[in-house]
């Protein structure tokens, strides 16, 4: 079986990892791919919006099965094309799509089917915007409606900033069009967790569960990036929570959109913010996680290729009959190593080395997120570079393998945190 993976980022080279341990997969294409995953895949340079190029690519490499990874392409319609064209792809469909591509149309839908989140208002003028922090104050939470890889969303601790926000958003225009609406919503407390589930609108077959690290220093502290690194599986997550969050957040949301009309087979992934008066949904997202997809993956026994296939095609009644997915029972820790100024400006082209060190570490696997090739040396590309990912009996020994990793590895202005995985230990 042919495969494409499109993509460029970690969360690909993690995907490309796993399938590439298929038995089905025969060849590997990744489209535009990176540095690392150029050693398990061809790559073919298309970008993942290019969804013209992707299909001509698709049909003339007689691609049987595309695997869709950012959720720019899913939100621009891609499966939609490609099954049009008779295509099998793995991913929602546009309608479908429009939960992560809008975050307005995520909270009325939670809204309309009693999915728990916090209390929200939208706006679409400035003004109203600024009177309604004025009355209510802060804190609060500023998300611009449409996407903003992974930065829309501000956490505001007092009024000043809320209202800076709102203009940076809606005036200054920071994130286009996406931020012409925003909601304003009340600020949960607690810690988050990762829910990742793949489903074809009937069966439901979660992954494991994890926990994310948005901020850019250690604890918790400055701006919202894509995410600094990831743990799995989250021990904060209960048997019993884990169910709640099932019944209330995944089944409620799938069931929803089905009496919408919109089947959703692919991947949904719920933030959820664990909460006093219990979780919370803060955002939904329709692909895999990055970087949890990098700390989820290496825990993974089953055929990912097999699972995915068979929910393109509805038959994930065939995996749930067979007991589901099948899990090491270890800990994966991902650190996210990123460049100097990320998620702000930062510089490209830093030579980086120490990878051929941690290629012989056992239980480690560096996935890369931005890195281009340069006569057989790898150069830094974008904001997050690698992402490190080391396999424990305990949580703690995941958090040390990972680390003796990141140590090995040198590029100048490197950043990364050092206390993913510790929420854990607590």
């Amino acid at each position: 079986m042919k495969v494409l993976i499109i993509g460029s980022g970690g969360r690909e080279h993690a995907l490309a990892w796993k399938i590439a341990q298929s038995s089905l997969a025969d060849k590997l294409f990744c489209a535009p791919g990176n540095a690392g995953i150029s050693r398990v895949a061809e790559c073919t340079d298309i970008k993942a919006e290019d969804i013209k190029g992707l299909l001509a690519f698709a049909k003339k490499e007689r691609i049987d099965f595309t695997v869709v990874g950012p959720e720019i392409p899913l939100s621009l319609g891609i499966v939609d094309e490609f099954q049009n064209h008779k295509l099998k792809v793995f991913g929602p469909n546009k309608k479908a799509a429009r939960l992560e591509a809008s975050k307005v149309f995520a909270k009325q839908l939670m809204a309309r089917y009693q999915v728990p989140t916090a209390d929200f208002k939208i706006f679409d003028n400035l003004e109203e915007a600024k009177r309604h922090i004025e009355k209510n104050g802060a804190p609060c939470v500023i998300k611009a409606d449409g996407l903003a890889a992974g930065k829309g969303v501000v956490v505001a601790k007092s009024q000043e900033e809320a209202t800076a926000a709102l203009k940076s958003i809606m005036q200054d225009k920071v994130f286009g069009d996406a931020g012409a609406r925003v909601i304003i919503e009340d600020c949960l407390e607690g810690q988050e967790a990762s829910i990742i589930v793949v489903t074809d609108s009937r069966e439901v077959i979660p992954l494991a569960c994890s926990q994310d690290h948005k901020r850019i220093y250690d604890g918790d502290l400055g701006p919202n990036t894509g995410g600094m690194g990831a743990y799995s599986p989250a021990p904060i997550v209960s048997n019993e929570l884990f169910k709640e969050i099932m019944d209330k957040v995944i089944h409620r949301t799938i069931d929803g959109l089905a009496r919408e009309g919109i089947d959703y087979k692919g991947i949904l992934y719920a933030g959820i913010m664990l909460t006093k008066e219990g979780p919370r949904t803060l955002e939904f997202n329709v692909r895999f996680g990055d970087p949890e997809t990098q700390a989820i993956l290496p825990r993974l026994k089953s055929d990912l290729l097999e699972v995915m296939l068979a929910a393109s095609e509805q038959k994930l009644n065939n995996v749930s009959r067979l007991g589901g997915l099948s899990w090491d029972s270890r800990a994966c820790v991902c650190v996210v190593m990123a460049s100097k100024g990320y998620p702000g400006d930062y510089q490209k082209g830093q030579e980086i080395s120490g990878l051929d060190e941690t290629a012989k570490m056992k239980d480690v696997v560096v996935f890369h997120a931005a890195t281009a090739d340069s006569k057989g040396k790898y150069l830094t590309s974008g904001g997050r570079v690698l992402g490190v990912a080391g396999l424990g009996n305990t949580i703690y020994d995941a958090i040390s393998r990972s680390y003796q990793a990141v140590d090995k590895i040198s590029f100048e202005g490197a950043h990364y945190r050092k206390d993913i995985g510790k929420k854990a230990l607590a």
